[in-house]
């Protein structure tokens, strides 16, 4: 098989994801509603953690699939990027970016900084796993549904949608390639300008010099050159919300996001649920978990500790 037939295959049986319920901790149901609320409130910090359980299960998922058998095997990656590749005869090599998602969150949390450079064969992809817990707040996590996208296309899609200099400016790694790979860089950055109308006037006709096509972004080591001509003359800041994946307009994203958001869960679309836990009226929230989740007042006396 070819690096496409890998990927292809592989894709095919992710995408058979979607409901399956992952035993890999439980959280225990809320003995009240008012705990239930406060759970609600800390239950997206358990994402990192599950996070890595839910890559190491996908690896082993994947290798369990009996067409990859004589081919190679999946190995995941820590650190490293992506976070599953494929070792085997075939070249490049194929992988995963496994980046989950808790929907009761505010936004899409994960990251993707690295650099359109690594792409040149769209060999790696980028798995959007979205999960809940069984009962919305409580249970086994399992995954809503499944989206893969090609990293390249998000890398680009990023540089396009941030890149405006010399308001903005994206910049790519330096080159590190001699270095042992654990001190290789592979992120870009950004940048936002932070200096005066004058400076920024100024700044401006520097732009200008670079011609028509002066502003598209291009991770060219001439085009990088000119991007810290700009850096060293004039003052920005490192912006620390970067490449947030909810953030770079990416339209296989967004729409992915807005089909998870509009699925029903007891009875109540999450973004509905969304709505409800951020609202301060309490009271609404207790009578809903008792409705929807069938959470009520326990006993002293049934409380195991």
């Amino acid at each position: 098989m070819k690096t496409e037939d890998i990927l292809r295959i592989a894709i095919e049986k992710l995408e058979k994801l979607p409901g399956h319920e992952f035993d890999l901790l439980t959280i225990s149901k809320p003995i009240s509603p008012n705990a239930a609320i406060n759970l609600s409130k800390v239950i997206s910090k358990l994402s990192p953690l599950l996070g890595n359980l839910i890559e190491f299960n996908i690896t082993e998922f994947l290798n369990d699939q009996e067409e990859f058998q004589d081919q190679g095997e999946w190995k995941r990656q820590d650190p490293g990027f992506p976070d599953t590749i494929f070792q085997g005869t075939v070249t490049p090599i194929p992988g995963f970016e496994i980046k989950t998602w808790f929907p009761l969150a505010t936004e899409i949390t994960a990251r993707f900084k690295d650099s359109q450079n690594h792409f040149k064969y769209d060999n790696t992809y980028v798995v959007l796993l979205p999960w809940l817990p069984s009962h919305l707040i409580y249970g086994k996590p399992y995954i809503l549904d499944i989206c893969t996208i090609s990293a390249c296309s998000i890398a680009k899609a990023r540089d396009r949608h941030y890149h405006n200099p010399p308001d903005y400016l994206v910049l790519e790694p330096e080159d590190t390639q001699k270095r042992t790979r654990n001190l290789q860089q592979t992120n870009t950055n950004g940048y936002k300008w932070q200096g005066t109308l004058s400076q920024f006037q100024e700044a401006q006709k520097i732009v200008d010099s670079w011609g028509d096509n002066g502003k598209n972004y291009q991770p060219t080591r001439e085009y990088q050159q000119q991007l810290r001509q700009l850096l060293n003359l004039f003052p920005y800041r490192l912006d620390t919300n970067f490449a947030k994946i909810d953030r770079i307009v990416h339209p296989e994203i967004e729409n992915f996001k807005q089909k998870i958001l509009g699925m029903t869960i007891h009875d109540m679309s999450i973004r509905e649920w969304i709505k409800l836990l951020s609202n301060k009226n309490t009271e609404n929230i207790k009578l809903i978990f008792k409705e929807k989740l069938f959470i009520e007042d326990t006993k002293a006396d049934d409380i195991i500790l």
